[in-house]
C-alpha cells in the first residue's frame, strides 16, 4: 500500500469543503490519510477520536457527501479517484470487495453507490498506469455544487430526499428571509440542522437578514460563533461591534 497520499485542490477549495466547520476538514484530511489503496477506511470514529474531533464532524462529512458509509462501518473517500493517482506496481486493492463492489465510478470519476445508466459497476482492480493524468485538471461535476437558484421552494423539496421534507419549515424561513433556494442549498441547510438545530438555523437566517447579509457564508458564521461563544446577547453584540461576523468571498451557496 502506498504511503503518500494527495488531495485535489478542485475538491478542497470548493465552497462546499470549505464551508465546514475547521475540525470537519481535519478529520477529513486524517481519513484520507489513514484510508487504504481504494479510498476504503475501516476504523472511522477511531479516527475521529484518536485526533479530538466529535461525532458530529463525522456526520457532517456523510451528509455532505465527502464520505460514504456502509452498513458494515466502513466508510470510503467519495473523491478517492480524484485525489490519488496510485502506479499499478505500488497499488494493493483493498480488502473490502464485498463494499467496492457496491459502487461505482462517475464519469468525473466520483464514487457513487449502485449502478450508472443502468450497468453494474465497474470499478477497476487497478489503477490506469497513463502518467499524463494530472489531478488539478479533473474537475467534480459542476451539478454537484451548485444547481439554479430560481426554483420554487415547492418544487425543490418534492425533488430532494424524504429525510429533507421535515425541514420545511426551516427552508420557507429562509426563503422569507430572502435568501433564494435550491435543492443543493437545501442539502447544506439540511446537513447543517443536524449540527446546530432546526431553531438556530431559523434565528441565524433571522440575524442575516437583520444585518442585511444574505449570505450562506456570512450565516454559518454567526453559527460558529454561538457554537463557540454560546448565544449570550451581550457577548453576541460584542463580537459584532468587534466585526466578527465579516463579510466572504463569493460562493456557491451565496444569494
Amino acid at each position: 500500500m502506498a504511503d503518500k497520499r494527495m488531495f485535489s485542490k478542485t475538491i478542497i477549495d470548493s465552497d462546499a469543503f470549505l464551508d465546514m466547520p475547521l475540525s470537519t476538514q481535519t478529520l477529513y484530511f486524517h481519513l484520507s490519510m489513514r484510508a487504504d489503496d481504494d479510498g476504503f477506511i475501516n476504523n472511522p470514529r477511531k479516527i475521529q477520536r484518536m485526533i479530538g474531533c466529535g461525532e458530529d464532524d463525522l456526520k457532517l462529512l456523510i451528509a455532505k457527501k465527502f464520505v460514504i458509509i456502509f452498513e458494515s462501518g466502513v466508510i470510503v473517500i467519495k473523491h478517492w479517484r480524484i485525489h490519488n493517482y496510485i502506479q499499478k506496481d505500488r497499488y494493493k486493492e483493498t480488502v473490502y470487495r464485498e463494499e467496492k463492489s457496491m459502487l461505482s465510478l462517475k464519469e468525473n470519476k466520483a464514487y457513487t453507490l449502485g449502478k450508472i445508466n443502468g450497468s453494474e459497476s465497474c470499478i477497476q482492480s487497478v489503477y490506469k498506469t497513463d502518467t499524463q493524468i494530472r489531478l488539478d485538471e479533473i474537475s467534480i461535476d459542476k451539478s454537484n455544487l451548485e444547481r439554479d437558484k430560481s426554483s420554487l421552494v415547492k418544487d425543490n423539496i418534492k425533488s430532494l430526499p424524504i429525510v429533507v421534507h421535515s425541514n420545511n419549515e426551516v427552508f420557507k424561513h429562509f426563503e422569507k428571509c430572502g435568501f433564494t433556494m435550491s435543492p443543493k442549498f437545501m442539502e447544506f441547510i439540511a446537513a447543517d440542522i443536524k449540527v446546530y438545530s432546526a431553531k438556530w438555523l431559523i434565528d441565524a437566517a433571522t440575524e442575516s437578514m437583520k444585518r442585511g447579509k444574505i449570505n450562506y457564508q456570512y450565516l454559518l458564521a454567526i453559527l460558529q460563533n454561538w457554537k463557540a461563544d454560546g448565544r449570550d446577547k451581550k457577548a453576541a453584540v460584542q463580537r459584532a461591534n468587534a466585526g466578527a461576523y465579516k463579510d466572504f468571498g463569493d460562493s456557491v451557496l451565496d444569494n
